[in-house]
């Protein structure tokens, strides 16, 4: 970074070695160091360009001047001179604000945020810039929003600290009752052996022999607490890691860029997300805008020319017209031929896109135009215009010159009427070669058709269809219109204007009055739709996450439209959406009742919803009085409802109820979004509303908050995960997401376009959006279930080996006397154990990873903490000691008795031991064996080679060799060999391991026939896919379809909602710099330009009492209501233990059945149908007609028991999806035959 010596030289300095004070030189696509006040530049006024998508998100060019009385000092001696003094504000974190004064040459010189070039910020489109350092390191604003670097611990991490304190009391527990009961022995018993035994030396007293036991059993029993458990824990940890960074299905060959975990410790917490707090710009979009259709004249044109051709021909406009880009993209070569034949609209049409912008153009070479555009949007509409014939070339303050149809020809700018957010639209005043004067307008169109000539009526409706048509398809749209001027208007008007810019007071609102006098009485000439394009696989990879219950929330520094229609185009936000509500208060006060009047009206629609299911849903289509689901947050008395007619009838809404409980909260039903500005966020964020706005926007299904800081993203982050304890992940691209990514529990950075700042921030990392779909429900998932299934099983095997120390404690007079082999105890844990309990936690799966995606809903248990909790170590914890029971009280009892054939009892100590050892083994091998779910041949290795190890190391170890080699250290000397000879031993091994082992493989099984989880119906509908049968019956794959769309009783059929993309990011201002001549220059740089879900019944129960604040229910919208479980015979129908009551799906599962195909696709419901359980028969019966699916007891030898489900219930249980026409393309299942039924 070149820096400003004393010597007037300058410098390269590293970034560390900035101080405030210095002056810094920037040219061309440079970050910036510090935050500086700009001095000079290359650029005429002292303007400089930057980009600061660092720090808002936004990469559209922003201008920055220097103060007048600096902008001459580009010399270097100049500025090696400069002894200015600044006097500013103290360092904070308000980016969007600088207030300072500048005193040189005995005057002084107001300082704002437009003289600033703040750290992170990058120059564009200028040569070079000098900068005056004030804020530097930490203290730049940057940095200031930045949070604290935190150390993150999984909350297994935190319960298995716990768990382990509590084992370590339960050991001390033990030893004070051996040591207990060792005093009482002594006193008792022991004092009789005193003539021939008596206490070593040190031991006086019964009381000290149970003080020295008790250290000795703590000693003994110590491997009850597992200190090799965290070892474990790394490597199972590093091993997820290997997995995640070698995912070829996560590497991003355009970028070349593979997924990296750059942490160890967070791996199994990516199954146990239930918030997503995302970045937009970069994260979601690409940022980049292309013209995608228009309306011109009423006359739609977009489409491709043959929609059947399996690839779209694009467009050459090279022969029509050498000036056009040849990265433009368009496919209807019927707008083209419109152009060529002359159609004046279509040509007045282009016309105005090429005159009425802000973008500056600069030809490098002859044909070669580059340009810079304020918006991603206006660039669009400018290239749209140059391919079609209107090439804009080049503008003077007082010109624009275009080529029209290869003609030059150069228009007089009279006005900008220049763009803000309440106008909403900007305009032109030109006058054209003939001396005519003509207005041009474009905007958003729910304020231009306001302005329109009553005699556009016709062309307005049609064109409004348009509009909407393209909204519903995620389009940012436009709205062009046009108007002639006479010159007795232009003089008047022109004059009013003149009057309005010199104001010196109110010179905005003059300058707004003039405007909307002149934007009268306009002509329509169509619409245009821009593609804002999203990164590749966003709306599939949001709609799946949201399947698997977790809610994205996305977070940006954009304004507020072009994030709502970012969401509408990723599927956050629909048409079918309840309502949208728009919290945009000023005050805490406005910003508290536009909060609660939201919360009212979801109480309200949620009870007229479920009201009107009650009466079979009829009602439903009629309730259109909810428009386009837009509510914005008005001031007023709290009144959340009044009368709404729709179709004739009306519907009453009571007034408001006070504040609600959140477990009012938690049953709302209905498909709510939420958006907030980041003014009203501030205040939401405040200590008396975090809990309004927590219960509000996590009622809801989508939230958006925008024009957020850096530090209010943290905060946003920070409240979730203070009231409502769930784990959250945090995923952004530039360094305004690193405070984000560094409160969230798991922080995840796209290494993008935005620098590397928040990948070197972030635990995980990535090139693209959708392979976050991957990250968490296939390496989270797995990860969260293979670290559950390991630490059940080490402790279960610790208790199992440690406890029978205790009961044979009972048996040898407290004397603390082992019950193994002392090898047998160093080895146990670190040879015969270690390996294959490692194998199932690196290795293990429950289901493929194809599976995990198909199905999103497995990703719940996780979310609930449903595998590895309190309840489930404590029931460890019970297997362990009660395997331990029978390990020591069986062969204790069948030894006690036993001899060897011949006559020589087997009841001494060393045959107990390896009996015992040898049972413990092989029960705990045998266990493994159970719990893995995925066999590998490693695991295979592990488990038998861990086994077959034991034997061989017990035999060495047995041997007479070694014995003869160290006689004082291998006792047991030839006990293998005369123990394992003997068949009772064998005998008694085998019984303890069934007595152990059968309880467990019962309850497997009865729990998988009787109640099985959702993991167990995909496993079966995935060994039914691999019989590879052809299905009996006919499919019914599009009749499905079809119910699920007759089922679809949402409030009516909204329509889409109209919404404008007009420059979103588009800044107030450039009207002025460009007629002003300031943003002039002789030469410039290039411009570096779904779905509704369920939740399982017991999954529902367990989120209910699992902080029941936190949870918010599955939404009932647009669904069937439960359809009764066809059955056949008497088996129990699956839909009761693990299917959901609610909708179904339009993608069916492969099944196979028993049941022959019903008679023209109809079966007997009422022969058919049992009575629904108690939890499902209060459940609302839909009137529409739902498809089920009879599956009798299917004829599957390796399955346990039989299997019977209704196609609705199994899909649920999987899925969670509704049966929706809109996602007949989501993910699913393939289809297969099966009947149908009617069910009313």
């Amino acid at each position: 970074m070149p820096s400003l010596a004393s010597i007037s030289k300058l410098q390269n300095e590293k970034w560390m070695n900035v101080r405030v004070g210095d002056i810094i030189k920037l040219e061309n696509n440079q970050f910036v160091a510090a935050d500086l006040l700009l001095l000079s530049s290359s650029e005429p006024h002292g303007l400089c360009y930057i980009e600061t998508a660092e720090l808002d998100g936004e990469t559209n060019m922003k201008v920055r001047q220097s103060v007048s009385v600096t902008s001459e000092l580009g010399d270097q001696n100049n500025l090696a001179s400069f002894d200015g003094e600044v006097v500013c504000e103290p360092p904070n974190n308000k980016l969007d604000r600088f207030c300072g004064t500048l005193y040189w040459r005995d005057k002084k010189y107001n300082l704002t945020n437009q003289n600033m070039l703040l750290r992170g910020c990058v120059l564009r489109n200028t040569e070079a810039c000098y900068g005056l350092v004030i804020f530097a390191g930490p203290d730049t604003k940057l940095m200031q929003n930045s949070g604290r670097t935190k150390f993150k611990r999984t909350s297994i991490d935190r319960l298995m600290n716990t768990l382990v304190l509590w084992i370590f009391g339960f050991l001390v527990c033990m030893g004070v009752i051996l040591a207990v009961g060792n005093a009482v022995w002594e006193r008792e018993v022991g004092s009789l052996f005193q003539s021939y035994l008596p206490w070593d030396p040190p031991v006086d007293n019964f009381l000290f022999s149970a003080f020295l036991s008790f250290w000795s059993y703590v000693i003994i029993l110590n491997t009850v607490v597992p200190i090799s458990l965290y070892v474990s824990v790394e490597v199972i940890r590093l091993g997820h890691s290997y997995f995640i960074n070698w995912d070829q299905q996560m590497f991003c060959s355009q970028c070349n860029t593979a997924a990296e975990a750059r942490t160890t410790t967070l791996n199994e917490e990516l199954g146990q997300v239930e918030y997503i707090f995302s970045d937009k710009t970069g994260t979601l979009t690409q940022n980049i805008m292309s013209f995608n259709k228009c309306s011109i004249n009423g006359q739609t044109y977009g489409e491709a020319t043959d929609p059947l051709a399996p690839q779209p021909t694009r467009l050459d406009f090279t022969p029509f017209n050498p000036l056009a880009d040849q990265n433009f993209y368009f496919y209807d070569d019927t707008l083209l031929e419109s152009v060529k034949v002359g159609d004046s609209h279509t040509h007045e049409f282009f016309r105005l896109l090429s005159l009425c912008h802000t973008v500056m153009s600069e030809e490098k070479s002859e044909g070669e135009l580059v340009y810079k555009a304020q918006s991603p949007d206006e660039g669009a509409l400018v290239t749209a215009a140059r391919n079609f014939g209107f090439v804009f070339r080049s503008r003077t303050p007082g010109t624009i010159t275009t080529t029209e149809m290869g003609r030059p020809v150069t228009y007089t700018l009279l006005a900008i009427l220049d763009f803000n957010n309440i106008r909403k639209r900007m305009s032109v005043i030109v006058r054209n070669p003939e001396g005519r004067i003509r207005l041009y307008c474009k905007g958003a169109d729910t304020v231009l058709l306001e302005r329109l000539h009553p005699c556009n009526q016709e062309l307005m409706n049609i064109t409004s269809d348009h509009l909407n048509e393209y909204a519903a398809d995620g389009l940012r749209t436009l709205a062009l219109a046009y108007r002639d001027v006479s010159e007795d208007e232009w003089e008047t008007w022109s004059e009013s204007h003149r009057c309005a810019d010199k104001a010196t007071n109110c010179r905005d609102d003059r300058l707004a009055a003039a405007y909307e006098e002149i934007e009268q009485d306009m002509m329509l000439l169509g619409a245009t739709a821009i593609e804002d394009k999203l990164q590749e696989g966003v709306p599939e990879t949001i709609a799946v996450l949201s399947l698997a219950n977790i809610k994205i929330w996305v977070l940006t520094g954009d304004k507020q439209e072009t994030a709502v229609n970012i969401g509408y185009s990723c599927k956050m936000l629909t048409d079918d959406m309840t309502e949208v509500f728009i919290i945009s208060g000023h005050t805490v006060q406005s910003v508290r009742q536009e909060l609660r009047r939201a919360r009212d009206r979801m109480i309200v629609l949620s009870r007229s919803r479920d009201g009107e299911k009650e009466e079979g849903m009829e009602g439903w289509a009629e309730a259109g009085f909810m428009g386009n689901g837009f509510r914005e947050g008005q001031e007023g008395d709290g009144t959340a409802a009044a009368a709404a007619t729709a179709g004739g009838k009306q519907l009453q809404c009571p007034p408001p109820p006070p504040p609600p409980s959140n477990n009012l909260m938690d049953n709302i039903s209905g498909e709510f979004a939420l958006v907030i500005n980041g003014h009203s966020l501030a205040h939401a964020l405040e200590a008396d509303m975090e809990t309004e706005f927590v219960s509000t926007a996590c009622a809801c299904k989508a939230v958006i908050c925008c024009r957020v800081t850096p530090l209010q993203k943290a905060q946003v982050v920070e409240l979730i995960k203070k009231h409502k304890k769930a784990v959250t992940l945090a995923i952004g691209d530039g360094a305004n997401d690193v405070s984000m990514i560094k409160s969230a529990h798991i922080g995840v950075g796209i290494s993008g376009q935005e620098g590397i700042q928040a990948v070197l921030a972030s635990d995980y990392s990535f090139a693209q959006f959708r392979f976050l779909q991957r990250l968490l429900l296939v390496h989270g998932r797995w990860s969260y279930l293979r670290m559950c299934r390991f630490l059940c099983y080490f402790f279960y095997k610790n208790f199992a080996f440690t406890m029978v120390h205790f009961w044979f404690g009972f048996f040898c007079g407290f004397s603390a006397q082992t019950v193994y082999d002392q090898y047998f105890i160093t080895l146990y844990n670190i040879v015969y154990t270690s390996l294959p309990v490692l194998a199932m936690g690196i290795f293990d799966q429950d289901v493929p990873d194809k599976r995990s995606l198909e199905y999103p809903k497995l990703y719940e248990p996780g979310q609930l903490n449903l595998l590895f909790n309190k309840r489930e170590f404590f029931i460890c914890i019970a297997q362990g000691i009660y395997t331990s029971v029978v390990l020591f009280f069986v062969p204790f009892a069948v030894l006690s008795d036993a001899t060897q054939s011949t006559g020589v009892p087997l009841a001494d100590y060393q045959t107990f031991a390896v009996t015992t050892a040898t049972a413990l083994v092989i029960v705990v091998s045998v266990q493994i064996a159970l719990d893995t779910g995925f066999w590998t041949v490693i695991n295979h290795v592990f488990v038998w080679g861990s086994l077959g190890s034991y034997f061989t190391i017990m035999f060495a170890l047995h041997s007479q060799t070694l014995f003869r080699i160290f006689p004082n250290q291998f006792h047991f000397v030839g006990s293998a060999q005369s123990t394992l000879l003997q068949p009772v031993v064998w005998l008694t091994i085998a019984l303890a391991t069934a007595i152990c082992i059968v309880p467990v493989l019962a309850f497997r099984f009865l729990k998988v026939d009787l109640k099985p989880q959702l993991s167990d119906t995909v496993r079966y509908t995935q060994l039914v896919r691999q019989k590879k049968r052809k299905p009996i019956g006919r499919s019914v794959g599009g009749a499905w379809r079809g119910a699920g769309s007759a089922s679809e009783g949402r409030l009516g059929a909204r329509g889409g909602s109209r919404r404008s993309g007009y420059a979103f990011a588009h800044q107030e201002g450039f009207g002025e710099l460009i007629t002003s001549g300031k943003n002039m220059r002789l030469s410039s740089l290039a411009l570096a330009t779904f779905a509704s879900r369920h939740s399982s019944s017991w999954i529902d129960t367990l989120r209910r009492k699992k902080h029941t604040h936190t949870h918010t229910p599955p939404s009932a919208s647009g669904e069937c209501s439960p359809a009764p479980s066809c059955i056949s015979g008497s088996v129990p129908p699956l839909s009761n233990s693990s299917s959901v009551l609610g909708g179904s799906q339009d993608t069916p599962i492969e099944e196979e059945t028993g049941t022959p195909p019903a008679q023209n696709g109809q079966s007997d419901l009422a022969s058919s149908t049992q009575t629904q359980p108690a939890s499902e028969a209060a459940a609302p019966q839909a009137s529409s007609q739902a498809v089920t699916l009879t599956a009798g007891r299917t004829h599957v030898g390796d399955s346990p028991g039989g299997w019977a489900a209704t196609l609705g219930s199994v899909q649920e249980a999987l899925f969670g999806w509704k049966s929706r026409a809109a996602a007949s393309n989501s993910p699913g299942p393939p289809s297969v035959a099966k009947d149908t039924s009617q069910i009313v």
